[in-house]
């Protein structure tokens, strides 16, 4: 039996052996078994979660109790694993709503921390021991002399150290994947959205950027990306940004000069592809894959999470299509959360929406965000219907890779053959 992880008020995490654990996938409740866990990888973190009681299985009654004064715990995983149970618990009145983190439920094997995950992506370009580097201030600081008018170097080198932003820091380090944020505004509101909050509503962890660069300071950063790093990618679309579409013009002008100097390299869009004549005048410009983000398959929940402004989920598969019906690379980045995915209504959309656009890859990414929050909005029916009750996220991956044995299944954005 696993024993519940705990927190006192100042923030020591230990166990209570009195409370078998428990999880929670959608709104369910459910035991967190010893084959539901693995231990806490390397780079992830425990969170408290402040005035939120823990939920457990009395060891007596085998019934779900709350702790007494203790507060609930929840991991945060590092890149390359996906979540599969969320942290059960009780909020008290007037709780805080959480930041936008991706809560896992954790529990105790003996003194083992273990977490409620899975790993999908055995790359290891995203470790954290690669980043944070001793040399990261002499990068930033060498390459904010060489272009000390750029606004996109500027702003990655706050990224790269305030928020510890990956692709930030890959500019400056040289390889993989780097990332360039173009656009302040976005054609959406989604409901987690990391760079864009109302006042009233949980702080974003990153602050989004207030210009539009030019051409010229994209390519003095994308240039010398695509042409020396190590698997070098240039992404558009980051988290410090709005819809990168919403500046297709700037991006299919930068594209074009940079695939004139030089063909190395890959040239990513990470896009909700609501705005399909952007997506074809981006795709006709040399860009060679795209990552478009979903939180559902289903037109009404899409409608729900994402908000879109004037555009529907209709017109991101009619961009899908345009995109690869020029032969681009398409992956699917969906926003996994424990008792929606793996609804089998969803899952049978989302094995419908790869079939019918001739999808890539599919990749999980931990929704961030305040799972009370995401439940009021997609969780509201009373469904009866075996059909929604929650499969498991594992189950609900190992369902679609047997349907698409050739769909690459991951977390990370591969670089790409260029023909």
């Amino acid at each position: 039996m696993l024993s519940t992880a705990v927190s006192d008020h100042q923030g020591r995490v230990f166990r209570n052996d009195n409370l078998h654990a428990a999880a929670r996938t959608g709104n369910t409740l459910v035991e967190l078994l010893e084959s539901d866990v693995i231990p806490m990888p390397e780079g992830g973190s425990l969170m408290r979660l402040p005035s939120r009681r823990p939920i457990g299985i009395d060891a007596t009654s085998g019934q779900f109790v709350s702790a007494g004064l203790e507060e609930a715990v929840a991991a945060v995983l590092p890149q390359g694993y996906t979540r599969t149970f969320l942290p059960a618990y009780i909020g008290l009145e007037g709780a805080p709503q959480l930041p936008l983190f991706g809560y896992s439920a954790v529990a105790f094997a003996g003194d083992q921390l273990m977490v409620a995950a899975i790993r999908t992506d055995e790359r290891d370009t995203w470790d954290p021991i690669h980043y944070n580097l001793p040399e990261l201030a002499e990068d930033i600081e060498r390459r904010l002399r060489q272009f000390p008018e750029n606004r996109i170097l500027a702003q990655l080198a706050r990224c790269a150290t305030e928020y510890q932003c990956f692709t930030a820091q890959n500019v400056f380090y040289g390889r993989w994947e780097g990332g360039i944020p173009v656009s302040p505004t976005c054609n959406a509101n989604c409901l987690g959205c990391i760079s864009l909050q109302a006042s009233e509503c949980c702080p974003s962890p990153q602050q989004r950027i207030d210009f539009v660069p030019t051409v010229s300071e994209i390519v003095e950063v994308a240039l010398p990306h695509l042409e020396k790093a190590v698997g070098g990618i240039i992404s558009f679309g980051q988290g410090c940004e709005g819809e990168p579409t919403r500046q297709w013009p700037t991006i299919v002008e930068a594209c074009r000069e940079l695939r004139q100097r030089t063909d190395a390299g890959t040239i990513n869009v990470n896009t909700n592809a609501g705005d399909v004549h952007a997506i074809e005048a981006i795709c006709d410009a040399g860009v060679d894959s795209l990552r478009v983000s979903l939180a559902s398959a289903r037109p009404d929940y899409y409608g729900r999470y994402h908000r879109p402004r004037g555009w529907c989920l209709a017109d991101v598969e009619s961009s899908i299509i345009a995109a690869r019906s020029r032969s681009l690379f398409v992956s699917l980045n969906y926003l996994v959360f424990p008792g929606f995915f793996d609804q089998e209504p969803e899952v049978d959309a989302l094995c419908d929406l790869i079939e019918r656009c001739d999808i890539q890859m599919l990749q999980l990414r931990n929704l961030n965000i305040d799972p009370d929050i995401y439940a009021d909005v997609m969780l509201t029916e009373n469904v009866d219907s075996d059909s929604f009750y929650p499969a498991g996220v594992d189950e609900a991956i190992a369902h679609i890779r047997d349907c698409f044995p050739s769909l690459a299944v991951g977390n990370f954005t591969m670089p790409i053959q260029r023909k």
